[in-house]
């Protein structure tokens, strides 16, 4: 149960389903583990990202939780975003799912068998 002013839980699995399915979201949230943190850097970081991608990207992962933005208002402004705590714990599990696929991947091309696809093949 939820306060007045609290957001409820994340639903892990409509975050899943709805925003780290998309191969975007993938990397916009690799790029800011690595330490870029504005949508600028981002947009660089990521060839063949779109501006309007990225900016759908960034919006659905604070509302759900992942990230967390800042607004400095300065001249000229600029937005900066982090990992909320949920989204550090979130990625790192992300993380342990992709060393499990690299791992089934070698262990079926060492025996022939087709290799599962990845989570981040969808596309948007």
């Amino acid at each position: 149960m939820t306060t007045a002013g609290e957001r409820p839980p994340p639903r892990v699995a409509a975050l899943l389903e709805d925003v780290l399915g998309c191969k975007w979201s993938w990397s916009i949230v690799r790029a800011i583990d690595t330490g870029t943190t504005r949508p600028g850097q981002l947009e660089r970081a990521i060839p063949g990202l779109s501006t309007k991608v990225l900016n759908e990207r960034l919006q659905k992962l604070v509302t759900h939780g992942v990230l967390g933005k800042t607004t400095f208002p300065e001249i000229p402004p600029h937005v900066e975003y982090t990992f909320t705590e949920f989204g550090r714990k979130l990625f790192s599990v992300l993380q342990q799912i992709e060393a499990l696929e690299h791992e089934s991947a070698r262990q079926d091309s060492a025996t022939g068998a087709l290799a599962p696809t990845s989570l981040r093949q969808s596309g948007d």
